[in-house]
């Protein structure tokens, strides 16, 4: 598996993946105009097919977020979202940032089990955050120098 730099020609398979992954994706349009606008998008390739992404920015000087993270139905549980992550950690950390946080359905204990395998915290409940009126999890990490070392991902 490879992680590389999101491509305009991925847009297509970026779409399935965020379809077939959240109740309300976020449309074409929208994530030309974060890639156009330059947030971090990568995507993980697995012989030759991309397989999963993940979008993230600097919001404010010292603060990343991550925007959205997917990964194929097919090649979940295999390590693609940690490895997406812990890529998009290694750049934050390039950029000095003290924290990264982001948003996550307060329903969905798969994704909040995983986020906190990978060192999030829960930090606080959005009510009615979601179109739908679900409550969101803001997750955090706070980023030390040399953070990642001695961190390891467990599956869960």
């Amino acid at each position: 598996m490879i992680i590389r730099e999101f491509r305009p020609q991925d847009l297509k398979v970026v779409l399935k993946i965020e379809r077939d992954s959240f109740m309300d994706p976020y449309p074409a349009h929208l994530l030309r105009d974060i890639y156009n606008l330059g947030a971090g998008f990568l995507v993980a390739q697995e012989d030759g097919k991309v397989v999963g992404f993940i979008i993230f920015w600097i919001r404010f000087e010292d603060e990343g977020h991550i925007i959205s993270l997917a990964v194929d139905k097919d090649y979940r549980r295999r390590g693609v979202g940690a490895a997406l992550v812990m890529t998009a950690i290694s750049i934050f950390e390039k950029f000095h940032i003290k924290n990264i946080k982001l948003e996550v359905r307060a329903r969905n204990k798969g994704a909040i089990k995983f986020y906190r395998a990978l060192g999030f915290s829960e930090e606080k409940i959005l009510e009615n955050y979601y179109e739908d009126g679900e409550d969101a999890v803001v997750m955090r990490m706070d980023l030390q120098p040399d953070s990642l070392h001695g961190h390891e991902y467990r599956p869960v």
